[in-house]
C-alpha cells in the first residue's frame, strides 16, 4: 500500500481527504489485517482493481496464517 501511495504522490497525510485518518492508514501500510470495505475503498481511491492488490498474498504464506473460517451453521452451540 505504501508502494502504491508514493506512486501516486499522496502523502499519509493526503490519505485523510479520501477519509482514511492518518492513524487507520499507517496501520493499513504496517500490514494490519483490514475490511474487504476499506479494501474497497482503496480501490476505489487508487483506481486499482482488487485482484491487483490480492494477487500473490498466498505466495507469501498469508493465508497460512489465517484461522479457517467456519460457518455459523456448522459450529457447536456452547
Amino acid at each position: 500500500m505504501r508502494e502504491l501511495r508514493k506512486k501516486r504522490g499522496y502523502s499519509q497525510e493526503d490519505m485523510l481527504s479520501f477519509g482514511f485518518s492518518t492513524r487507520h492508514w499507517q496501520q493499513v501500510e504496517a500490514g494490519r489485517p483490514i475490511t474487504v470495505t476499506t479494501l474497497l475503498r482503496i480501490c476505489e481511491v487508487f483506481e486499482v482493481p482488487m485482484s491487483k492488490l490480492v494477487r500473490g498474498l498466498d505466495k507469501e504464506g498469508v493465508y497460512e496464517k489465517l484461522e479457517p473460517v467456519v460457518p455459523l451453521r456448522l459450529r457447536k452451540r456452547r
